[in-house]
């Protein structure tokens, strides 16, 4: 049965594309990567988290190589990302957690896992949370789940889709089975690129948002 909140959310999309363009998958990637790549990104910038990605895989170029790294070594190789003691232990571990579950460093096996299945391995990890869990399974195996980041939760709140006071967690739960599969990838990323230019946290653009009709906020 589809969510009374459907309506409301295909006509959102159908605004952002229009703004900001319809964004199609790129393919699979590698899950492990994208894992690893998703802790660093937490509480720093895309372009810090990138850096740490880079200096970490130049300093440990094997999974095997950073799950046997010192501590130390790994959170020196990230600190561009800050954090870099919290998100070295959380990476060490998940990755030596991996190769006993699998027998390798791979997260190939969540390709054919349900959905449910697979954010329940992935957030079974320590430092893994269900935004952090949905972004490895939406851009690395295009599986129909949607991530709830700041942007995407503080514009959810904003558009009446859940209370203003809903915590991204909450958020993420309360939308997981009202946004239609097809419209997980795009709407995720445009509701993202909106957060960032137009619906920002302090002084929105609210005067230029495509999405103003629909603003609980603003009395749409």
């Amino acid at each position: 049965m589809a969510s009374p909140l459907e309506p409301r959310i295909r006509a959102v999309d159908a605004l952002l594309v229009e703004r900001y363009g319809d964004k199609q998958w790129a393919g699979p990637g590698d899950p492990m990567a994208g894992l690893v790549r998703t802790i660093l990104s937490q509480n720093t910038t895309d372009v810090n988290s990138h850096q740490a990605y880079q200096r970490l895989r130049e300093r440990f170029p094997t999974w095997a190589e950073l799950a046997a790294g010192r501590p130390q070594a790994i959170a020196r190789a990230i600190e561009v990302g800050g954090l870099g003691q919290i998100k070295a232990g959380y990476i060490r571990d998940l990755l030596r957690k991996i190769r006993r579950q699998e027998g390798d460093y791979s997260l190939d096996a969540l390709a054919d896992m349900p959905v449910e299945e697979g954010m329940a391995r992935l957030t079974g990890y320590r430092g893994v949370g269900p935004k952090t869990a949905a972004c490895v399974l939406l851009f690395q195996l295009g599986r129909p789940v949607f991530p709830v980041d700041t942007h995407v939760n503080r514009i959810a709140g904003r558009l009446g889709w859940v209370t203003p006071e809903s915590p991204a967690g909450k958020t993420q739960a309360a939308l997981s089975g009202a946004v239609p599969p097809e419209l997980c990838y795009r709407l995720h990323l445009n509701l993202v690129q909106h957060g960032r230019r137009c619906c920002r946290t302090r002084k929105p653009d609210c005067p230029s948002c495509p999405v103003a009709a629909h603003c609980q906020a603003m009395g749409g």
